[in-house]
């Protein structure tokens, strides 16, 4: 019977019963003994025969005994990189992107194998990530301790002069004494100490473990004989992997480091089995230089040390195939084949020419398998190299494809995968076969990412993942692109937030794991979803289906948009497409503590995020899926017949509603035109009646006015063919008796060759946005489900004169639907976007309402005429704003100007406003040997000129104004005010793209950049009037509560040279008061808020924050009797023996939160709340009458870009980095819920219109909330308390 010998804890051979089989499991050896041979085989993955011993002859097994038998094949991962560093996985049996978590700074690329991951991150250092299993990677180290025989002491080690080394190795040549071995680096811990090997090939030897032998070297025994004159012990320790699914940096063993790295490529597992899980690891420097890494096998995942390889050329990219296969790419665009690896010499021997598929264009990028090649040209092209095989590695001959993409990788079984051209989605090759190695079609992968939250269920709506948090986030100094697009540049880029779809029903197979929470209230019912897919085919997704070669050149205004069709759970009220949860992690826990009541206030105010691309056409929706950057299949096992969950967005998931619209296919008759009309004013007549129940006893209206706008527009389609669409545009108003108005839009279009349309109801609009670019003259249009679901309505007119029109029409038209007329009242709540226009909105009663606020998403906004950076108002109607060249600018108190200046009632107290507003390019350059700092970068590199991302060319020649209504009035000129500093020339130094930049040269810097700036100048009309002559950067209003007695308004700013300054005769007739009154500072301001009780609060450039004493209503200044200088508003100065600012100790330095710069702050009625550089949000503790300056920080949530606290403490902020945003510069508008006089920090956020915006103030929402008190089950109802009443906080009443 043949027996199977196996090692044992012992090093002992125990014989078992043999089975005759073929298997593979993972990477594991087999020794068996047939007929007295000892074989040893490793079993094969692809073919799994299992062969048992029944009655003396073999027998093959079942199918059923096979699927019982065998493992199922063990899932792999495609990896990816997105255009911020962040390294992603995707399972081939998962559906979602899943981060990398561990990764403490952003990637430039990666590269996969089965086991294992490499990368090179920002500071251009390589990292790895080895898969963890339930093999440990082990390694064994061994020492020999040698002795020699003498007379007098036996065996000792005095050993003879020509002996080996007392400690050596198994040859005796190096010298290894056992406190010599080192862990070759942190990633790998010792497993115990050393110990003797008691075994000599399988049988023990005596007690201690010597073997003895005639001399050095010779045969050794485990037996002492009479000549035995020298011996030796062998002693082992073992060293294990520790660094198991997370990323450890490879150290370096050299002392000269190699040149930072640029491209780097795994391969060559299949050329040896012996060692196991050896590797080939290739890299290219910076200066085109090609490295090789020696010595991964499976003991040691990272490799011994880097060889440098001899080239024809310098190299810009390279890759490796699991096989024989390395291909680079040169500089001058032609690719070069490695010749002669093989088994015994994995390094190659030499290279081989091969000419660019287009001998125009050159190469930029090559992919390689085990027998195929790809590359891409300069101009984005795919080609497809024939021939290629382990004889011919060169192959015979190119092949255009389809496609452009911007990088492409072969991962295992010659699969395909790249990253796109316009929308940088990840897209799988279909149809590759071992017949057919070109394969057929390309087709993206849709799946979200582990961040987006279209795929959670309801019970996770609320704690889903955001990136705000509760922990403080620190300094970053890896780029500093955030800070150089929050400066005001108009680089062109898209400016989108993430939206999430909020929950408000239980998904049906979820486990009821959760207690039932309160449901969101629906207020109206949004027919907008509903009528935009109401031709979708079901069960189809754009992205999900298979693009044709020949729909995969898009034209000029065709655009990829994201899947629209996604499947989506019953819990998610309806949500199409994939939304991101925008919830603050820190809000959970106190949602979690408050109980029942607290639950409840969250989740009827819990509202999403809207958002919206303010900028470039093509960024239009594009953040539904990521942008790409990098992709690697290197260990991703899949092939024809796999079955992936990659592409179909099938709606089997979705809810009944959605299931119904996407099956609808209207068809608009004359015969159905009368009664879909009728269908629509009963609805509309039922909504009506519902909503106003006082009016019930009135008689049915039997005559209405209808006034009817047609026009033609162009409508973007949000599914395919992704373009702009010719609609007729209708907007229908009623006008009843009683003179209440009402309308509909209506947009008829063509689609498979029938007219359909889709509606929305005039009151049902919340804002009409612009969206201004080269172009289109379009705008968008939301509502409260389109704002929770981030999916407006947009259109574009011919010119920009009738969009002009339509928007004043249509903004006239919600205005009097909502019964809103006239000029902003004094409680409005004032923002600004990111584009500087300006938006009001009216607070309801129930805004600030505990426990149950309005939510952010049901409030209308309307625009005012003018263009400013910021605004700030309280609530005696004092309105001031700042212009992007930093005048300033006080309201009026007239509505309309911009779009709305040709209505008759919007004329009065309009003006022109001038504005002036820098754009910036940067110009980028990198360093090669011969020529030093050029222009030629790398294929992979950012454009030479472009944005401050480096995602988007911009040149000086086609760099344009914001919009259609600038104009340049300079010329492009070196900006050397950047943030880091800048070398004469106006240059910033870095060691590569993306990185931190700083003015001036080290040996390390391989590329710099400068920023050139032009002006451009918008002359536009509002209610606005100038203020002379001070140019401003900051300015802040008392924030009155309602009535108040205050005559004199306390208004404070800071000038653009950081002077602090207080406007003098400030009040409601005179809101611009009379001269400013210079207050002293030892260093530069940039921040002031002044809040209740005149408590004046300012921050310092240094990011300082300082509390100004002595202030009060009648000493505004904090001012004392001796002359102070005024400032007229003519420019003139004049000594004033009236007031004058305190010297000495006025000014109280209050220290920032630790190893934090503030840089805003906002002083409500009690509460001081500051924002930091880092986005960090923080509250003043402690603040009470006796101690203004407050004990210490406290730390709310970050990723904060601005805050406003008003008379009520209420608090809203300017978010920033919503989780899924492809902008870092703009956010969304959250509004603080839970803030109590016992609670001023509040417990949860509540999200509205956003995607764009970049300021808001709600200084003058002084409107106290009804106190509503919840019934008792049991006792009546006790007496309605006082409407208003002071608010005591730390036991003191808070006054304006």
């Amino acid at each position: 019977m043949p027996t199977r010998r196996t090692r044992a804890a012992g090093n002992q051979w125990e014989s078992t019963e043999q089975r005759h089989f073929r298997c593979h499991v993972g990477e594991i050896n087999y020794d068996v003994n047939i007929g007295g041979t000892q074989l040893r085989f490793r079993p094969l993955f692809s073919d799994c025969h299992l062969l048992t011993e029944q009655r003396g002859r073999s027998r093959r097994l079942t199918v059923d005994e096979r699927k019982r038998q065998v493992p199922a094949m063990p899932v792999s991962l495609l990896w990816a990189v997105d255009v911020y560093g962040r390294v992603y996985s995707l399972s081939t049996a998962g559906q979602v992107w899943e981060q990398c978590r561990d990764a403490q700074m952003e990637f430039k690329r990666v590269t996969a194998a089965q086991r294992c991951c490499w990368g090179i991150a920002c500071d251009n250092g390589v990292y790895l990530n080895v898969h963890a299993s339930d093999l440990p990677v082990r390694c064994q180290e061994e020492a020999y301790e040698n002795q020699r025989w003498n007379p007098v002491d036996g065996f000792s080690d005095r050993l003879l002069p020509s002996d080996r080394w007392q400690w050596s190795d198994v040859t005796g040549l190096q010298h290894q004494p056992l406190d010599g071995f080192r862990l070759p680096s942190v990633s790998w811990e010792w497993e115990g100490d050393w110990h003797a090997d008691e075994n000599l090939d399988g049988e023990p030897t005596e007690k201690g473990g010597w073997t003895y032998a005639i001399d050095f070297p010779a045969t050794y025994t485990k037996d002492k004989k009479w000549n035995s004159c020298v011996r030796r012990k062998r002693w082992l320790r073992y060293r294990r992997y520790n660094v198991m699914d997370s990323w450890a940096k490879i150290p370096s063993q050299q002392a000269a480091l190699p040149d930072p790295f640029s491209d780097i490529s795994c391969g060559g597992w299949e050329i040896s089995d012996e060692p196991r899980g050896r590797m080939s690891l290739w890299a290219v420097s910076l200066q085109g230089k090609v490295w090789f890494r020696e010595g991964i096998d499976h003991h040691n995942p990272e490799g011994s040390s880097w060889e440098e390889m001899t080239l024809p050329g310098e190299v810009v990219q390279i890759s490796c195939g699991p096989g024989d296969l390395v291909w680079a790419v040169l500089w001058e665009g032609q690719l070069i084949v490695r010749e002669g690896v093989s088994r015994d010499c994995p390094k190659g021997t030499s290279w081989a020419v091969v000419d660019s598929p287009s001998p125009e264009v050159g190469a930029t990028h090559v992919a390689v398998g085990i027998n195929v090649v790809w590359a891409l040209t300069k101009d984005n092209k795919v080609w497809f190299r024939r021939g290629v095989n382990s004889h011919n590695p060169c192959g015979s001959g190119w092949i255009g494809m389809v496609g452009e993409m911007l990088m492409i990788n072969i991962g295992l079984n010659d699969q395909v995968f790249a990253v796109g051209r316009e929308d940088r989605a990840v897209y799988f090759r279909q149809g590759v076969t071992s017949s057919e190695l070109s394969g057929k079609t390309w087709r993206a992968v849709t799946v979200p990412r582990d961040g987006d939250r279209s795929h959670s269920s309801a019970s996770s709506v609320q704690s889903a993942g955001c990136y705000f948090c509760g922990e403080e986030r620190a300094p970053s100094a890896v780029s500093d692109v955030e800070s150089d697009t929050e400066k005001g540049s108009t680089d062109g880029s898209g400016l989108l937030l993430a939206a999430a779809a909020v929950s408000t029903e239980p998904s049906a197979d979820a486990a009821p794991t959760d207690p039932p929470e309160a449901r969101v209230p629906k207020v109206t019912s949004d027919s907008f979803i509903s009528d935009l897919v109401s031709d979708r085919e079901p069960a189809t997704a754009p992205w999900g289906a298979a693009v044709p070669e020949e729909d995969l050149v898009l034209g000029e205004e065709e655009v990829r948009a994201p899947c629209a069709g996604a499947a989506i759970s019953s819990s998610q009220s309806g949500g199409l497409g994939q939304w991101s949860n925008v919830d603050l992690e820190e809000a959970q826990g106190q949602r979690d503590q408050a109980g029942a009541p607290a639950d409840s206030a969250d989740t009827c105010s819990l509202s999403s995020l809207a958002a919206y691309a303010l900028a470039a056409e093509d960024q239009y929706g594009a953040d539904q899926h990521p942008l790409w950057a990098w992709v690697s299949g290197g260990g991703c096992s899949v092939d024809s017949h796999s079955q992936l969950g990659w592409f179909n967005c099938s709606t089997t998931n979705a809810s009944p509603l959605v299931q119904s619209v996407q099956s609808m296919s209207l068809s608009v008759t004359p015969a159905q035109t009368a009664a879909w009309r009728r269908q629509i004013f009963e609805q509309l007549s039922e909504r009506t009646k519902r909503e106003m129940d006082n009016f019930r006893h009135y008689e049915q209206a039997v005559e209405q006015s209808v006034w009817v706008k047609k026009g033609t527009m162009q409508w973007w389609r949000d599914w395919r063919p992704h373009k702009w669409t010719d609609v007729h545009f209708a907007l229908e108003q009623f006008s009843g008796p009683e003179g209440d108005k009402d309308g509909i839009l209506f947009i008829y279009y063509n689609f498979n060759e029938e007219k359909k349309y889709l509606h929305a109801f005039i009151n049902e609009v919340t804002i009409l946005v612009p969206v201004l670019n080269d172009a289109k003259h379009s705008f968008a249009i939301y509502s409260p489900e389109r704002t929770k679901q981030r999916w407006p309505i947009r259109l574009a007119a011919p010119t920009e004169q009738e969009m002009h029109d339509w928007l004043a029409l249509l903004s006239d038209a919600c205005c009097s639907s909502r019964g809103i007329q006239g000029p902003p009242s004094k409680q409005a709540v004032w923002s600004v976007t990111c584009k500087g226009d300006i938006f009001v909105s009216e607070p309801s009663p129930g805004l600030e309402a505990v426990p149950y606020p309005t939510p952010c998403d049901q409030m209308f906004w309307r625009q005012v005429g003018g263009h400013l950076r910021l605004v700030e108002s309280n609530s005696v109607g004092v309105v001031w704003g700042i212009g992007y060249d930093h005048t300033a600018w006080v309201h009026t108190g007239g509505d309309g100007g911009g779009f709305s200046q040709g209505l008759a009632s919007s004329t009065d107290n309009i003006y022109t406003q001038v504005d002036v507003k820098s754009v910036y390019i940067y110009e980028n350059q990198r360093w090669n040997p011969v020529t030093g700092y050029t222009n030629r970068g790398l294929p992979t590199d950012r454009y030479m000129w472009s944005d401050a991302s480096g995602l988007h060319e911009c040149t000086k020649t086609n760099m344009k104004p914001p919009s259609a209504q600038w104009t340049w009035v300079s010329d492009w000129a070196i900006d050397y005010g950047v943030s880091g500093g800048t070398d004469r020339d106006g240059w910033q130094y870095a060691a590569d793209f993306p990185a931190s930049y700083h003015g001036y040269k080290t040996l390390k810097d391989f590329v710099r950049r400068r920023r050139w700036s032009r002006k451009s100048k918008l002359t536009t009309t509002g209610p606005w009037q100038e203020i002379p002559p001070i140019s401003l950067i900051d300015v802040s209003l008392l924030p009155c509560a309602a009535p108040s007695g205050v005559d004199v308004v306390p208004l404070w700013a800071i000038s653009n040279k950081g002077d602090v300054l207080c406007r003098l005769g400030v009040t409601a007739l005179t809101p611009a008061g009379s001269s400013w009154l210079h207050v002293g500072t030892d260093q530069p301001f940039k921040s002031v808020s002044v809040g209740g009780a005149s408590q004046v609060w300012a921050i310092a450039k240094d990011g300082s924050a300082f509390y100004r004493g002595s202030v009060s209503p009648q000493s505004p200044a904090g001012q004392q009797d001796k002359p102070s200088l005024k400032v007229k508003d003519r420019g003139d100065f004049h000594l004033s023996s009236v007031v004058s600012p305190p010297a000495g100790d006025c000014w109280y330095h209050i220290p920032s939160p630790a190893r934090q710069k503030l840089k805003q702050v906002s002083v409500g009625r009690t509460s001081v709340f500051a924002v930091d550089e880092n986005g960090n949000l923080w509250y003043r503790q402690g603040v009470t009458p006796s101690y203004p300056q407050g004990s210490s920080w406290e730390h709310i949530s970050n990723n904060v870009r601005k805050v406003s606290a008003g008379p009520l403490d209420q608090v809203w902020i300017i978010a920033d980095k919503v989780q899924g945003s492809l902008s870092l510069s703009c956010g969304t508008v959250c509004h603080r819920l839970g803030v109590q006089p016992v609670e001023p920090k509040g417990q949860s956020w509540d999200y509205g219109i956003g995607g764009g915006w970049d300021h808001i103030t709600v200084r003058g929402n002084s409107t106290e909330p009804p106190r509503a008190r919840l019934p008792s089950l049991t006792a009546p109802a006790p007496p309605a308390p006082p409407a208003a009443r002071s608010a005591e906080v730390n036991g003191s009443a808070g006054e304006c």
